[in-house]
């Protein structure tokens, strides 16, 4: 057979998407079978590396008394501990006249780096469990800014559960089986599910992309700097109270996506509006993704210059991002229901997310084509010791 150029392109090309799929099998092998470990000094899901998929749960407590709400979170953290290391919550026999202990839809699957991070909403706070005294101060009800548009329905919650893993079906096999040990004790409020890249199918450090196109974390904070999460994301026992000490504060943020109008934009309004170059994602003006912005070069109310102006004092406003794509069908007229999870860990949200949304939700090019629905806060508490519970330093053994 005679060996043409086209044929030899193509069973190298064939090679290569050989070589390129066994390297992604393997990557996906070592996602599914790995741990990310449950105890800590902090909770996990705040630094680690972020998973492919997202569930997120907002509950109400109806059980009664400081005493049920330990119990609560006593049975909330031994059911996680034990999936996160990738073990069911029961034999898979058991009584056949009884419901049984696991739900099963995650049997046979790896922990998938499954985390779960539990915070509790100002609400948890207002006296039903004899805690009112102990609401941190920045754990203030978050103001309204000039572009919300909330579904109270969407937001809120006394507690909120945050599931991460490589694998769906294990994100949402976690915070189904706290709803339902929980039943009777807490009912779910509202919940989201998003979605991140699927590990193996982008290269190694790469930064994701939102559902506008644009890169999304260029200059997020790195989560494996200690110095910089002791600075702007884990409370210090100085802060107060001293049971958060060690621990941090979420906001999350439903926001909508107008995807139809953002399609028919042009590149150098879109460009414009973020602040950066929609393929490189360098920051206009400059060449390279990481290449550091300059304010002089940039229109003042793009995103990237409110989000953070690059003044020595807005290094203090910095947050540790951690916001998930999501779809959620179709909306009204058949426009896609689509855009961003947005959560983000910090020390103190009065001087930090509220600071940065304040201008944003004022100036914010993007603030045509981007609309928030559902909204939330959450004091995080420190990590868990072997033995221990959720909130143990705040409600006692």
């Amino acid at each position: 057979m005679r060996v043409t150029r086209r044929r030899l392109l193509a069973v190298a090309a064939s090679g290569t998407g050989a070589i390129a799929a066994g390297g992604t099998a393997a990557a996906s092998t070592r996602s599914r079978t790995a741990r990310e470990p449950f105890h800590g000094a902090h909770q996990a899901g705040v630094t680690t590396p972020m998973q492919s998929h997202l569930h997120f749960t907002s509950f109400d407590v109806t059980a009664i008394g400081a005493a049920a709400l330990r119990d609560l979170l006593r049975a909330w953290t031994d059911a996680a501990a034990r999936m996160c290391a990738g073990h069911p919550l029961g034999p898979v026999g058991g009584d056949p006249q009884a419901p049984p202990a696991d739900t099963g839809e995650a049997y046979g699957l790896g922990p998938a780096r499954l985390t779960l991070t539990f915070g509790f909403g100002p609400s948890l706070f207002d006296g039903r469990f004899g805690l009112a005294g102990q609401r941190p101060a920045a754990l203030a009800d978050l103001p309204a800014f000039a572009t919300d548009h909330l579904d109270p329905a969407r937001c809120g919650g006394d507690l909120g559960v945050q599931a991460c893993a490589d694998d769906p079906l294990v994100a949402f096999h976690a915070l189904r089986s706290l709803a339902r040990i929980g039943e009777g004790a807490a009912r779910a409020r509202w919940s989201q599910a998003g979605f991140d890249r699927t590990p193996g199918n982008a290269p190694a450090g790469a930064t994701g992309r939102n559902l506008m196109g644009f890169k999304d974390g260029t200059n997020n904070l790195d989560a494996s700097d200690a110095a910089a999460m002791r600075r702007n994301v884990w409370v210090p026992r100085a802060d107060g109270p001293a049971w958060m000490a060690g621990g941090t504060y979420l906001v999350t943020r439903r926001i909508g996506i107008r995807i139809e109008r953002w399609d028919a934009s042009d590149l150098d309004e879109q460009e414009t509006d973020v602040g950066r170059t929609k393929v490189v994602g360098a920051p206009l003006g400059e060449r390279r993704e990481f290449d550091p912005a300059d304010p002089a070069k940039l229109p003042p109310d793009c995103h990237i210059l409110l989000a953070n102006p690059r003044r020595p004092a807005s290094e203090a406003e910095r947050i540790l991002r951690r916001g998930y794509s999501y779809s959620d069908g179709l909306g009204p007229g058949g426009r896609l229901d689509a855009g961003l999870f947005f959560a983000a860990f910090q020390r103190d949200p009065r001087r930090q997310f509220v600071t940065i949304q304040r201008r944003l939700a004022a100036h914010d090019l993007l603030n045509e084509y981007l609309v928030h629905t559902g909204s939330a806060l959450f004091a995080v508490p420190p990590g868990v010791r072997e033995g221990g519970f959720v909130g143990e330093s705040l409600l006692g053994r």
